[in-house]
């Protein structure tokens, strides 16, 4: 059985916020500024959300681990 697109566009989102508000938390541990922080948070979001899409849907084509 394959997920859908728009499951795999749902896990993308709710894995991105908690990753990014780790993201954010550990800028701002090692910087001590959260306009820094946010800033990478910002960046971040967008970036690995997108990668996570694409590595999703490549995983959802394997048979791999699959009965």
């Amino acid at each position: 059985m394959k997920d859908k697109k728009s499951r795999s566009i749902g896990k993308s989102i709710s894995w991105r916020i908690l990753a990014t508000c780790d993201t954010i938390l550990i800028s701002y541990l090692i910087t001590g500024s959260i306009a820094i922080a946010a800033s990478i948070g910002s960046i971040e979001v967008l970036t690995k959300m997108i990668l996570y899409y694409f590595h999703e849907r490549a995983w959802n084509k394997l048979e791999y681990g699959r009965n």
